[in-house]
């Protein structure tokens, strides 16, 4: 369904957003694009999830969820890096937005965190070009990975989630306290590409 129809409460929010990609998995997705969604939608915007997630082409928010026009306020870069502008961009949603679900996601196969492995295997030297903060950035999390004994790029991609996730909690206040009243959860998951499910990595204010 929209999520414009779902409580603004964060464990409905969640609940909705798993609903939907489980319609998605079983091939039963709703029709959430049609015109009349969109109404009302000029006058202004009420999303109940903020979403940042990787760059990737094959992991299209919306349709992943099976959520449409308005439902979530979305920012991707590659590798879901943080920088003054995504943080802002964040702080902004939460404190204008009342959304009550932060997700950060990542996915199966990211070419930031095979770039990353690459370079912290030997195999190729960090870019000299404006992707290099990119790269520098998904290596140190790729490298906590392997301080825990994980070698396998599935795990380098989750402790990039989990690393983001803490991140963001540390670095914007509002995230904390909106957690603390209540009113926000905050979800770090990975998109599998081969079966389109999405792995739950770490919850906050959701179950």
């Amino acid at each position: 369904m929209p999520l414009r129809n779902v409580p603004h409460e964060p464990q409905p929010v969640w609940d909705a957003l798993k609903e939907g990609n489980q319609r998605l998995i079983d091939g039963n997705v709703i029709p959430v694009h049609e015109n009349f969604y969109r109404e009302g939608l000029t006058a202004g915007q009420d999303p109940r999830v903020i979403v940042l997630a990787c760059s990737d082409s094959r992991a299209p928010i919306e349709h992943l969820f099976n959520i449409g026009f308005g439902d979530a306020f979305v920012i991707r870069t590659a590798g879901h890096i943080l920088d003054s502008a995504v943080l802002a961009s964040l702080d902004y949603a939460l404190e204008s937005l009342n959304a009550n679900v932060l997700l950060v996601l990542g996915h199966q196969n990211c070419g930031a965190v095979a770039a990353a492995a690459s370079f912290l295997d030997g195999e190729a030297d960090l870019p000299t070009s404006l992707q290099r903060p990119i790269i520098e950035r998904v290596a140190v999390s790729a490298w906590v990975a392997q301080r825990k004994g994980k070698t396998d790029h599935a795990d380098y991609e989750r402790q990039n989630t989990l690393d983001t996730v803490s991140q963001i909690v540390a670095k914007v206040p509002e995230v904390q306290r909106q957690l603390d009243s209540g009113n926000l959860g905050v979800v770090g998951a990975r998109y599998l590409l081969d079966s389109s499910s999405v792995e739950t990595l770490v919850l906050h204010g959701v179950e």
